[in-house]
């Protein structure tokens, strides 16, 4: 016997698509869309041979639908808030993030693509996974990532109390598994769930295997990758169980950790740890001709050129930089920028100086400031492990926050939203 709201999609999905295409295929009913059979024996059997491959045991087929169903109706309540919220992107936009993973793979996108053919995947699917894949990330950047902020207190504080080099450069390999808790819910709920979650730190440190067991009971976004969190430092951690990683050695399992989401148990699959941050500092000095009504480009780099020429027979470049140089700020100090890092000038600029051996000058190179005349002083390497430390702190806190806040905000999205699901069909 149908459900009363599949009788209602049934009826809307008859108009488009035929009555005995629609009725005896829909698994899950989500707000105003429908999830069909068709489409979750096509992800199950996407995800079985993935898990196959990684050599992942099998949970019983049930419960392997259910994770997968259970996914796809977060990722289908996603969608339809990005497109109630008008976030799309263009096919300008899908063409070059799939010629920027066919790069990342050392591939054209002709290549890429017959790739992807040979490994039967179907190059249409993956073009609207990743567009589905693109549009969710603004979503979340739109309604998550613009909220977060990392202030320097904040950092500060992460140093003081946990900040030491070790655990700093530290390296975790983490695995996951979540039972779940929903908002509200009631205390013998919430016991059971807790239940639960002791029976599998049990079994877990019985032997039995975690990436089965995630792909089995875990409710968490990353179940069906066998609760693999991958490699992160402390500072990416969520702050739940922060102080805990630390404590524990390689194949320890957690005691279930409870936060508003349910009740978290982590595994140290590996640790490892970081080094010394070393980064060449340059000494750099330009002269920069800015373009306008009356200086073109060729006009400008004609003057450069000039005043190369004077200064090979012998004038002084810092002179020169006084008397010719539009950036007034430098001019003043010779044309100097004194020591920079790496990643502080425009990259033209910076790719010039790199190629520049100490005191040689450069051709006249272009920037969207104008154009420039370069000189290297002196090039040393610096420990800048102080500096790079707490620039990665304040990105691995910002996120951390991000990570914390997406699982609240997916959870609440599926606790709020209208979903019926035909368990029959699981």
């Amino acid at each position: 016997m149908i459900k009363q709201g599949f009788w209602i999609l049934a009826l809307l999905a008859y108009v488009t698509v035929g009555w005995t295409q629609v009725l005896d295929r829909i698994v899950a009913v989500v707000e105003d869309d429908v999830i069909l059979e068709r489409e979750l024996n096509r992800e199950v059997e996407a995800i079985t041979a993935k898990l196959s491959s990684n050599n992942v045991t099998m949970p019983p087929e049930f419960v392997l639908r259910k994770q997968v169903l259970e996914r796809m109706i977060v990722d289908k309540l996603q969608r339809q808030l990005a497109s109630r919220s008008g976030v799309q992107i263009s096919e300008e936009m899908l063409r070059s993030s799939v010629a920027d993973i066919a790069s990342r793979n050392g591939l054209s996108v002709e290549a890429f693509r017959d790739e992807l053919t040979r490994q039967g995947m179907d190059y249409k699917s993956f073009e609207d996974n990743l567009r589905n894949e693109i549009v969710i990330n603004q979503l979340r950047g739109r309604e998550i990532g613009s909220r977060v902020k990392v202030t320097d207190a904040e950092v500060a504080h992460y140093l003081e109390t946990q900040g030491k080099a070790g655990q700093v450069s530290s390296q975790y390999h983490l695995g996951h598994i979540l039972v779940a808790v929903s908002e509200g819910a009631s205390a013998g709920a919430i016991q059971k769930a807790k239940d639960k979650a002791d029976q599998i730190v049990a079994d877990l440190r019985g032997g039995k295997d975690f990436k089965q067991t995630a792909v089995s009971v875990s409710d968490d976004n990353n179940a069906l990758k066998g609760g693999d969190l991958g490699w992160r430092s402390l500072g990416q951690i969520p702050s739940l169980f922060a102080d805990v990683v630390p404590t524990m050695g390689q194949g320890d399992v957690s005691e279930p950790i409870r936060s508003p989401s349910g009740f978290h148990i982590i595994k140290m699959l590996e640790t490892e740890g970081g080094a010394q941050h070393i980064v060449t500092k340059t000494k750099v000095r330009h002269i920069l001709i800015k373009t306008n009504e009356l200086v073109d480009d060729a006009e400008a780099q004609k003057r450069l050129l000039a005043l190369k020429e004077r200064i090979n027979d012998g004038d002084d470049f810092a002179a020169l930089a006084r008397a010719h140089s539009d950036d007034k700020g430098s001019a003043i100090n010779g044309g100097s920028l004194d020591w920079v890092s790496p990643g502080a000038l425009v990259p033209p600029f910076e790719e010039a100086m790199n190629k520049l051996g100490i005191n040689e000058i450069s051709v006249p190179v272009q920037t969207q400031f104008g154009w420039h005349m370069i000189q290297v002083l002196g090039r040393e390497n610096q420990d800048n492990s102080e500096q790079f430390k707490k620039d990665k702190i304040r990105e691995e806190i910002r996120k951390r926050k991000i990570e914390e806040e997406t699982e609240l905000w997916l959870r609440r999205l599926r606790d709020e939203a209208y979903v019926e699901i035909d368990s029959d069909r699981l």
